[in-house]
């Protein structure tokens, strides 16, 4: 039997993640370079929502679709750790499962593409803009309502090409995905995480076990204290803020000086409105970062009431 099973989803970013995350796992069991593909071998699992290309994942059922089969795996013993983004892990896991590690985390920044713009204020007025994000949406039309923002759904291949084809002026990605797969020359603007601020947990990685598995010393090697800290800030402010692909919501946290800052945002749909909080915890006292984020969340919430929930 292998070491470890690492369940991950088909696509080629998600495969390119998690075989990051293979040959990081199997140094830290130390098991031989040779040797880690057999030891800690990657089992791959289509989701709902890789099958789903043609709909807006908040018309048929939110962001679960991307982690509701894997989960299923691990639950029932069929691997021992998923591999997922942690943009895509709901706010509340299920029973028996955690997060057991949530590794150093890349770029959280979004990314503007464009083959007529040399960046995202440039854009000519009513120009075609691609996303499959509520967030990304309703950010580029608070800034600029002129632009006529349409669904683009499919891996980071099929965005790239669709914009090289002409389908749209430009498209918004995430700079971790581009990175991480080799793209990021592609990138025309590193968008500012001020103005798009970017999803709770964008551009880290979350390692899910079995409850009775966390602890264990690989997740141990792989844990990032930083990015955990900041991640479980945003994740509270996520669960406060109803985060789902319904709702447009950012929230971001980083840690200077000793002091963790967040930002959380909701806002309409269509950018028209937008809610934001801005809170500062000293992380000497040893907080409760989680309870930290929900509340901030919950002032967010509580300012925008039932106004930003898409229809």
């Amino acid at each position: 039997m292998p070491l470890l099973r690492i369940g991950t989803r088909r696509s080629r970013l998600a495969l390119a993640q998690s075989g990051m995350m293979q040959r990081a796992i199997g140094r830290a069991l130390g098991v031989p370079e040779a040797d880690i593909t057999a030891e800690v071998p990657l089992v791959e699992i289509v989701t709902t929502g890789d099958r789903i290309q043609d709909r807006r994942l908040l018309e048929v059922g939110g962001k679960a679709l991307f982690t509701k089969e894997i989960e299923a795996a691990l639950l029932e013993g069929e691997i021992d750790v998923a591999v997922h983004s942690m943009k895509d892990v709901p706010a509340e896991t299920p029973d028996g499962l955690v997060i057991a590690a949530t590794p150093e985390r890349e770029d959280a920044r979004d990314a503007f593409l464009s083959t007529i713009a040399a960046s995202f204020a440039d854009l000519p007025h009513g120009a075609r803009l691609g996303t499959a994000s509520l967030r990304r949406q309703a950010q580029a039309l608070a800034l600029r309502p002129d632009l006529k923002v349409e669904m683009l759904r499919g891996n980071v291949d099929t965005r790239i090409g669709r914009l090289t084809a002409g389908d749209f002026d430009a498209i918004l990605l995430a700079v971790s995905g581009l990175n991480r797969l080799g793209f990021s020359g592609e990138i025309v603007e590193r968008l500012d995480a001020d103005a798009f601020l970017p999803a709770p947990g964008q551009g880290a990685l979350a390692l899910q076990t079995r409850a009775e598995d966390v602890g264990a010393d690989w997740a141990k090697a792989l844990n990032h204290a930083e990015t955990s800290t900041c991640v479980l800030a945003e994740r509270g402010a996520m669960r406060a803020l109803e985060g789902s692909c319904r709702t447009a919501v950012g929230a971001h946290a980083v840690i200077a000086g000793g002091r963790l800052v967040l930002t959380a945002e909701i806002l309409a749909p269509d950018g028209s409105a937008r809610w934001r909080r801005r809170g500062e915890l000293d992380l000497a006292a040893a907080p409760d970062v989680d309870a930290f984020g929900e509340a901030l969340g919950r002032d967010v919430r509580d300012a925008a009431g039932d106004q930003a929930i898409a229809i």
